[in-house]
């Protein structure tokens, strides 16, 4: 089943519940979401070095050490 064809029956569902069971709903759907973005955070950490690395890339940011991005890729 296509996203599209997942998002009209959960419409389909929502339309059926009451206001107290819709906000039992949206509060299970922000814990999804919320665990999805510390999922994603987790496996970043997990990677050696990205610590040090995004440090010092914000160092290098706020110092002005940057380059253009459309000087690097020039084909998008």
């Amino acid at each position: 089943m296509n996203n599209t064809a997942i998002r009209q029956q959960i419409n389909q569902f929502l339309d059926e519940l009451s206001s107290e069971r819709l906000e039992l709903v949206a509060d299970f759907i922000a814990y999804l979401a919320d665990k999805e973005t510390e999922e994603a955070t987790q496996e970043l950490l997990d990677i050696p070095g990205f610590i040090e690395s995004f440090e010092r890339g914000k160092k290098d940011i706020a110092e002005g050490r940057v380059k253009n991005w459309r000087t690097i890729r020039s084909d998008v």
